[in-house]
């Protein structure tokens, strides 16, 4: 009976095709002025109608393109305050006097990036060093478990709580610090509320780019050979 019934009313099937294209290429609809104009009835032919298709189409592809723009606009702006916080903390790593104020600088850029928390994690057992707030010990094989033998960083949306201490972050950005061939492994974490907070390729260069800066002066101020 079912097919019986679908041949008798194969213009439902065909109106729902269109509505369901419709709903899924609202872009292409938006900028195509044709095929909008093929979906306004044709009893409709006066000029004041044609008026009113035009005018309809200018302002779903205005609205459109000013979405697109909107869009962009926000990206451009995130990435320059970004790429300028990461210059800014980078020069503050270099004009560093001594080890405890480069340490400090990491731990202090929370909000240059973005994030709520902020900490360098060191495998081992004894105690943080001192005058290091933002130094936190983590267990032997935290740092292969995270992000494996090979990987140096990763974005997570979890595990703020084992690396950063607070549960509450739903992103969680990982990058390893390769410091010196013996010393203990460390990783760089930050955490944000915000979920997605860092993704996309531009946050995730600067935020590496920052972490490699930092292992840098780190293995510079443990007077370390380099990698």
């Amino acid at each position: 009976m079912s097919d019986r019934a679908e041949s008798r009313d194969p213009a439902m099937a065909a109106a729902q095709a269109v509505k369901a294209y419709i709903r899924m290429h609202r872009e292409k609809l938006a900028e195509d002025g044709e095929l909008l104009g093929l979906l306004l009835p044709q009893r409709f032919g006066d000029a004041r109608v044609r008026d009113m298709q035009s005018y309809v189409i200018e302002r779903l592809a205005g609205e459109n393109a000013a979405l697109r723009a909107e869009r962009d606009g926000l990206r451009s702006d995130r990435s320059v305050r970004l790429g300028d916080g990461v210059r800014k903390l980078v020069l503050d790593l270099i004009d560093a006097r001594s080890f405890e104020e480069a340490i400090a600088v990491a731990t202090a850029a929370a909000p240059a990036f973005g994030a709520d928390r902020v900490a360098l994690c060191v495998e081992g057992e004894n105690a943080a060093p001192r005058g290091c707030e933002g130094v936190r010990l983590i267990a032997h094989g935290t740092t292969l478990a995270v992000l494996g033998r090979e990987s140096s960083g990763a974005v997570l949306s979890g595990g703020g709580e084992a690396l950063l201490g607070d549960a509450s972050c739903n992103s969680v950005a990982v990058f390893r610090l390769r410091i010196g061939r013996d010393t203990p492994a460390a990783l760089y974490v930050l955490g944000a509320r915000s979920e997605g907070r860092f993704e996309g390729e531009e946050t995730a260069a600067d935020l590496s780019f920052f972490a490699r800066a930092l292992e840098r002066a780190i293995r510079a101020w443990l007077d370390l050979p380099k990698l």
